[in-house]
């Protein structure tokens, strides 16, 4: 499973081996490092919070049953914009103070 976050321009993706244990402090930490690279404070988005259930939105999908996934963008999360792409891909776009998007996707593993 892969994450990418892109912010103003730049971008940065993370491996998930397995999706149902993964280190979310060190994920977090990473996501929240690139958003400081990128002059941007990504902390009070909730980070922590959002790509675990993004992950457990889309862990399963390869099959086609993007339940969870649904429910998540139903029930939507802070100041994101959530949206289910066919294809099991779940994406959460949080528009910041500048006017510049914060996206993270979220793809599930097809192997």
């Amino acid at each position: 499973m892969d994450i990418d976050i892109s912010i103003n321009g730049e971008s940065l993706s993370v491996n998930i081996e397995n999706p149902h244990r993964f280190d979310v402090a060190g994920v977090t930490e990473d996501i929240i490092g690139f958003g400081k690279k990128s002059g941007v404070d990504l902390a009070p988005l909730e980070m922590e919070k959002l790509i675990p259930r993004m992950i457990r939105g889309v862990a399963g999908c390869e099959g086609g049953c993007p339940a969870d996934a649904q429910r998540l963008v139903r029930e939507g999360f802070g100041g994101f914009s959530l949206e289910y792409v066919e294809g099991g891909i779940l994406t959460a776009v949080h528009t910041l103070q500048n006017g510049s998007p914060v996206e993270v996707k979220v793809f599930p593993d097809f192997d």
